[in-house]
């Protein structure tokens, strides 16, 4: 039987570099899509064994390249997203909500069997942000387009490829002082990347469509509790600071100035929500794909890069102390 061709967006992010290793490990055809092959191509390539993975360098925009991709295709999946807006087109409306609905009718026109899209877990709530409002419209375009696809929602994905774990154990490495916002309060359920690209897999296989499935990890962790976990596997002791709303605010408006900010005054508001399941919808554990993988064991793999003395660190203390 030949091959699925799995046709990706957003393929050198986290989760992409895990799922190409997945679907090409398990004989599945993959092409990935990237703006600058040049610079994206060498850490994509990495990933899979030559003949199962081909990159194509295009502009998710360029309409007519894309068709030539489509004409191929059994699947589509889109990973794209931005946390935050720079100027030109990359804005949420443009990333989030028209792009996906140009794929959508693209595999409405070219009869794919499956499109699978990565959204966001706890847009419905956060009516005053603008990721989570763009994040909502395009699933609605996608809906109107493609009722046949399956949209995922994680809540926040961590590994050591992701911008989450690492960029708190960066700054808890440097500051001595570390703000919480909100208090801390707001909770996650974090998914490990690759329990997360099981559940694309297992969409893929078994042929999944038309659902929203709610994607979470096995535990509830508030942001307090995030920060006191990383701060115990990289053997360090901070203070905590609750950093009042009004001068959030102004260090939200301060940072967004920069090109890739800490923090911005949309990703603020969007903090006051909990990142949890709203029970409206299946999560992955009701369709059979449990995540098993805890934060602290995880984290615990990649920690070392954030402790004093590294990888080692804990045996040299032990052989001084001995």
């Amino acid at each position: 039987m030949k091959p699925k061709n799995c046709l990706i967006f957003g393929g050198s992010g986290q989760i992409g570099k895990h799922l190409i290793r997945k679907l090409t490990k398990n004989n599945l055809k993959v092409t990935v899509v990237t703006r600058n092959i040049h610079q994206k191509s060498y850490k994509i390539k990495t990933q899979a064994n030559a003949g199962y993975l081909e990159i194509v360098e295009s502009s998710i925009f360029d309409e007519t390249k894309m068709r030539k991709l489509f004409e191929y295709a059994d699947i589509c999946i889109n990973l794209i997203g931005v946390l935050f807006e720079k100027k030109g087109i990359n804005t949420f409306n443009n990333i989030h909500a028209v792009f996906p609905s140009l794929l959508a009718k693209l595999c409405k026109e070219y009869k794919l069997k499956q499109f699978v899209h990565v959204s966001a877990l706890g847009i419905n709530d956060a009516v005053d942000s603008n990721y989570a409002k763009s994040k909502l419209e395009g699933e609605k375009n996608i809906k109107a387009n493609f009722p046949l696809t399956t949209i995922l929602r994680p809540s926040v994905v961590y590994s050591v490829d992701d911008n989450f774990t690492t960029n708190f154990m960066t700054l808890l490495n440097r500051l001595p002082i570390f703000p919480l916002y909100y208090s801390g309060r707001t909770k996650f359920t974090p998914i490990h990347c690759s329990d997360l690209t099981d559940i694309i897999y297992h969409v893929i296989t078994n042929d999944i469509n038309s659902n929203i499935l709610e994607c979470i990890g096995p535990e509830v962790i508030s942001l307090k509790e995030i920060v006191k976990k990383l701060l115990r596997l990289i053997e360090k002791r901070r203070i905590l600071f609750p950093m009042p709303l009004p001068l959030a605010n102004l260090s939200a408006k301060f940072f967004q100035l920069f090109p890739n900010p800490l923090l911005t005054e949309d990703q603020l508001r969007l903090l006051k929500y909990d990142n949890i399941v709203s029970g409206k919808y299946k999560t992955n554990f009701d369709i059979g794909i449990p995540s098993l993988k805890l934060f602290d064991q995880e984290v615990k793999k990649y920690c070392y890069m954030w402790k004093d003395g590294g990888q080692y660190s804990t045996e040299k203390y032990t052989k001084k102390n001995s």
